[in-house]
C-alpha cells in the first residue's frame, strides 16, 4: 500500500525538537527522509542516548541517516548534489547559519527551482530578534503563554510540554504540504517559514483574540475556564475530575446528577452571567458536591446526564485507559537493541493509507553509503569523503 507522501524526497537538516517534529509528520506519511547529521569528532563516541534514547527514537523514526560535515566545502557540495532530486529541505538553525554555510534558499533554489525550502527558528528569519537563539520556554514567556498558565497570583508557569516547539513543527509541516500543493499548479517551489514565537501566539488563539478584539489582557485562571463557570477541575474523594457545565442545561444536569439541586434555587446562579460573576463561590459549592464521590462515579453519573467530563490522569493511567488503548496511539515497534518498544503514533488516521512505523530511528550515518550511491557517487568518491572526515 502506497502511503500518501511516498513520492517525496525530504532532506532533514534539523536539530532540537521543532524541526524534527515537522519532518516526522512527512516521514510518518511515507516520505523518503534523508536525515543529515554532523559526523562525530575524531575519537569521540556517539552517546547512547543519541542512539537509543526515547526522544531520539520517537522523533527520528521512519528516516534514513547520512553524516555530512557541512562546514567543509566537500560536504557542502554533497548537500547541493542531494538538493537536485529533493522535493523538500527542512532546517531549523539560527537564521544566519544557512547563509554562512552556503545552503540558503536562493542558493538551493538556483539548483532546484521546484524545491520547498522550510525553516523554523526561535523568532523568525527577519526582524530585530532574527539572530537570537530561541528555545521553547523563552517562546512560552515572550509569547504570553506563561502569563495565563497557573493559579491566579502564582506567578508565571510554563506548560509542562514543549508546546511552542511542537506547534511550530506542526505548523511548518502544514505549510510544507500547502507549498507542495501549490507547486502542482505553478511548477515552482517556495520558502516556507515559521518560528517558535509565532507558533506560540497562534496557539494562544482564544486568549490572543480576546486581547486583539476586546483589548482585554487575560490573566491566570488556574484549571478553570476564563469565561464559563463551572468549567474546570474539581476534587473527588480519590482524585480529580474535569467537568464542563457550559450551558444552563448542563448546569442543571450536573446539579441533579450530583445531588446538588439546592444550587438551582440560588438566585446568584440563575443564569450564565451570574454564575461567572460569582464563580469563586460557585466553584467552591461544586467542589463540595464532587468530594462526596470517587472519580469513576462522578464520570459515570455525569456521562449519563450528557455532561462533558473526565478524570485527571497521570500518563500511566492515560495509556491504560480503554479508549486510549482502542485508538492505537501507542504504536509498537521492534528494535534490534531495545526489543519491543512503543512510540507515540499519529493522532490522525487515514482509512485507506494509515500511518505505519516502517523504520526504527536510524543509527548515526547508518545509510551514508546507500544515500550517496543513490546520488551518483562511486565507491572511490565515498571512501575519499570518509577518509577526509566529511562523512562517517
Amino acid at each position: 500500500m502506497s502511503l500518501p507522501l511516498a513520492d517525496l524526497r525530504v532532506l532533514d537538516l534539523t536539530i532540537a525538537r521543532a524541526g524534527p517534529t515537522a519532518v516526522r509528520q512527512l516521514a510518518d506519511w511515507g516520505a523518503d527522509v534523508v536525515r543529515i547529521e554532523r559526523p562525530p569528532a575524531p575519537g569521540k563516541e556517539i552517546g547512547i542516548s543519541r542512539r537509543l534514547g526515547h526522544d531520539y527514537q520517537n522523533l527520528h523514526r521512519n528516516k534514513r541517516c547520512l553524516t555530512l560535515d557541512l562546514k567543509s566545502e566537500a560536504g557542502r557540495k554533497v548537500l547541493l548534489r542531494l538538493v537536485r532530486d529533493a522535493d523538500v529541505l527542512v532546517e531549523n538553525y539560527r537564521a544566519d547559519v544557512k547563509h554562512r554555510l552556503g545552503f540558503d534558499y536562493e542558493t538551493v533554489r538556483a539548483i532546484n527551482p521546484r524545491i520547498v525550502f522550510a525553516s523554523v527558528s526561535g523568532f523568525g528569519q527577519t526582524g530585530p530578534y532574527r539572530d537570537r537563539g530561541g528555545v521553547d520556554q523563552i517562546a512560552q514567556g515572550l509569547g504570553g503563554l506563561m502569563s495565563v498558565t497557573g493559579l491566579p497570583g502564582q506567578g508565571p508557569v510554563r506548560v509542562g510540554t514543549a508546546i511552542s516547539d511542537l506547534a511550530a513543527g506542526l505548523y511548518l509541516a502544514f505549510g510544507i504540504l500547502a507549498a507542495l500543493r501549490e507547486r502542482e499548479r505553478s511548477g515552482e517551489g517556495q520558502w516556507v517559514s515559521t518560528s517558535l514565537l509565532k507558533a506560540m501566539i497562534g496557539m494562544l488563539d482564544f486568549q490572543a483574540a480576546r486581547y486583539l478584539v476586546e483589548g482585554e489582557v487575560p490573566g491566570q485562571q488556574g484549571n478553570h475556564h476564563p469565561t464559563i463557570s463551572p468549567m474546570g477541575t474539581f476534587p473527588a474523594a480519590d482524585g480529580w475530575v474535569n467537568i464542563a457545565a457550559t450551558s444552563g442545561k448542563h448546569f442543571r444536569a450536573m446539579c441533579q446528577a450530583l445531588g446538588g439541586e439546592e444550587l438551582l434555587e440560588r438566585p446568584e446562579y440563575e443564569n450564565s452571567a451570574k454564575r461567572v460573576a460569582n464563580r469563586e463561590q460557585l466553584e467552591g459549592d461544586v467542589a463540595e458536591l464532587t468530594r462526596r464521590f470517587e472519580v469513576n462515579e462522578i464520570v459515570e453519573r455525569l456521562n449519563r446526564a450528557g455532561l462533558p467530563c473526565g478524570p485527571v490522569y497521570d500518563l500511566g493511567q492515560t495509556f491504560a485507559d480503554p479508549q486510549v488503548e482502542h485508538c492505537g496511539i501507542a504504536a509498537p515497534l521492534e528494535h534490534p537493541e531495545l526489543g519491543s518498544v512503543r512510540l507515540v503514533g499519529q493522532p490522525v488516521r487515514l482509512r485507506r493509507t494509515p500511518f505505519e512505523l516502517r523504520r526504527r530511528a536510524p543509527g548515526v550515518g547508518e545509510h551514508t553509503n546507500e544515500i550517496l550511491a543513490e546520488a551518483g557517487l562511486g565507491d572511490a568518491e565515498i571512501e575519499a569523503l570518509r577518509s577526509a572526515g566529511v562523512v562517517l
